[in-house]
């Protein structure tokens, strides 16, 4: 999960922002970074001798421990449900399909037409059946489950992958969810990944093309 959605949302709220580091370049892969996280993935939190991994662990705790505006995660149990249902469906769908535009090297066209129609689908799935005619996810306020959303589609929009510009009411969503973060928070979030599409492969640190390999070779 990227480092950019739980540093979104710690800055939002006025919290300790999650530990910031360089992922393109594997600066999670230190033996100090290892002391904070022994899983060596970004992000990571620490409070006080407390340390916790995982994008959606750190929201979910930021959210309990802190007094956050009750609309990110809301109290009423339905809209609860709703941020929960999109958080269990995300990782296999929008997160797993929108990581092939982030490969430092071109894909064989077979697997990037692949990869392109399957985004697509969860695209289409995501409109239908989570977004619908709402203005957010859980209904009129922006939550927990817009943020996540927006963040993970943003990886192959950095990458040059124009999938906003076809589908009007998902730019207008992202419209809306940027307002509610606030746009210049939202840009200093993704500034690190905002060049992707122009690093080459000598770039990125090995262990890295390593992990994408890894992951291209579980697709279908």
């Amino acid at each position: 999960m990227p480092p950019a959605l739980a540093y979104c949302f710690a800055k939002q709220n006025q919290h300790t922002p999650a530990l910031a580091v360089n992922g393109l370049k594997a600066e999670n892969l230190t033996e100090e970074f290892r002391k904070v996280n022994v899983l060596m993935k970004v992000p990571a939190l620490k409070d006080g001798s407390f340390t916790l991994a995982e994008s959606i662990a750190i929201l979910l705790y930021l959210v309990q421990k802190f007094k956050t505006p009750d609309h990110w995660y809301p109290a009423d149990l339905q809209k609860r449900a709703r941020v929960d249902e999109y958080l269990s469906w995300q990782h296999t769908n929008i997160r797993a399909k929108g990581i092939f535009p982030l490969m430092p090297q071109p894909l064989p066209p077979e697997k990037l037409e692949l990869a392109t129609e399957e985004l697509n689908v969860a695209l289409k799935e995501f409109e239908e059946k989570f977004l619908q005619d709402k203005p957010f996810i859980a209904g009129s306020e922006v939550s927990l489950a817009d943020l996540v959303a927006l963040v993970e589609l943003m990886q192959p929009v950095c990458a040059g992958y124009a999938l906003f510009e076809e589908r009007p009411a998902l730019a207008a969503w992202r419209s809306r969810v940027e307002e509610a973060v606030g746009k210049e928070l939202f840009l200093e979030a993704h500034q690190d990944i905002m060049n992707v599409k122009n690093l080459t492969a000598d770039q990125f640190a090995p262990e890295l093309l390593e992990s994408f390999k890894q992951h291209l070779l579980k697709q279908n």
